[in-house]
């Protein structure tokens, strides 16, 4: 089990680490989740900046623990832009059913966050 959780850990470190970049990269993937009152670049690139900050941290163990839990905080953050995406008329993710798609992925993310973070 602990090896599984290990494996677990460190794709989730890989995976945080490629969607830190993306906001680097393809900032139109991730601006249109951005409420319009928040300054959507200095958002886009400081979230981009913790991703790939955190999915560092764990795979250091001297900061695994507080890389998950900051992991774990930025899924639950991120957790009302998808619910709110859901609703829009013209949803940032595309369309509506990828809206619905995704949601419960972030349930998934949030679970498997708070999975690697526990002790």
């Amino acid at each position: 089990m602990k090896n599984f959780k290990l494996i677990l850990t460190f794709l989730f470190g890989i995976f945080m680490i490629f969607g830190g970049l993306n906001h680097f990269l393809k900032p139109e993937i991730t601006a249109p989740f951005i409420p319009d009152f928040l300054p959507n670049v200095a958002v886009n690139y400081l979230s981009g900046i913790l991703e790939i900050i955190c999915g560092i941290g764990v795979f250091i163990p001297k900061f695994r623990g507080w890389a998950t839990l900051g992991i774990l905080a930025m899924m639950l953050a991120f957790l009302p832009l998808h619910i709110i995406d859901v609703f829009r008329e013209k949803p940032a993710i595309g369309t509506h059913q990828l809206a619905l798609i995704r949601l419960p992925m972030q349930f998934v993310l949030i679970v498997w966050a708070w999975f690697i973070s526990r002790k």
